[in-house]
């Protein structure tokens, strides 16, 4: 079987919404209403593709994973800032749970970082949540350094991380 990673076909997009969708159910607590709106907008991705960088992991016609590459658009700004100009930024990556542990996620985190380079960013930068500690391993074996949290009014935090990159 043959794994490939690229941009994603406008086709493709509702199928990579669901599995990343997908991906990210195994942390959404009963109680929590603003984890099922996420869902709503991680599996959204024709409404994010016209200002985002949609890579997908495809294996024999399926999508099995996906990832949302912030090089010239933000997907939102809930923090009101932009994109730095040497920034690249990730975000909603997720491999849908029947293929996890082959190595999806760290191939379209080395797609992004090539897409950063190649648009001559020097740094990528993501969030996670301290639930997703796979990730969070992941993003450090990749080399990835822990920078500022964003916190919430809620409280709930997104744990900072950043790769400075060399030129391109």
């Amino acid at each position: 079987m043959t794994l490939e990673i690229r941009q994603a076909a406008p086709e493709e997009y509702d199928e990579a919404g669901e599995v990343t969708a997908l991906a990210y159910r195994e942390f959404v607590h009963p109680d929590d209403a603003d984890w099922e709106e996420y869902l709503a907008t991680i599996a959204d991705i024709a409404a994010r593709a016209d200002r985002t960088t949609i890579l997908v992991a495809v294996e024999e016609g399926r999508v099995l994973g996906s990832l949302t590459l912030e090089l010239s658009g933000r997907v939102e700004r809930h923090d009101g800032r932009d994109l730095d100009p040497d920034e690249a930024h990730v975000r909603m990556l997720g491999v849908h749970p029947d293929a996890r542990r082959r190595g999806l996620a760290r191939a379209l985190m080395d797609a992004a970082i090539d897409e950063a380079r190649g648009a001559g960013r020097t740094r990528v930068t993501l969030h996670t949540t301290q639930r997703m500690r796979a990730a969070q391993a992941m993003y450090e074996g990749l080399g990835f350094e822990r920078t500022e949290d964003r916190v919430f009014p809620d409280g709930f935090v997104l744990l900072g991380y950043e790769k400075r990159l060399d030129r391109p």
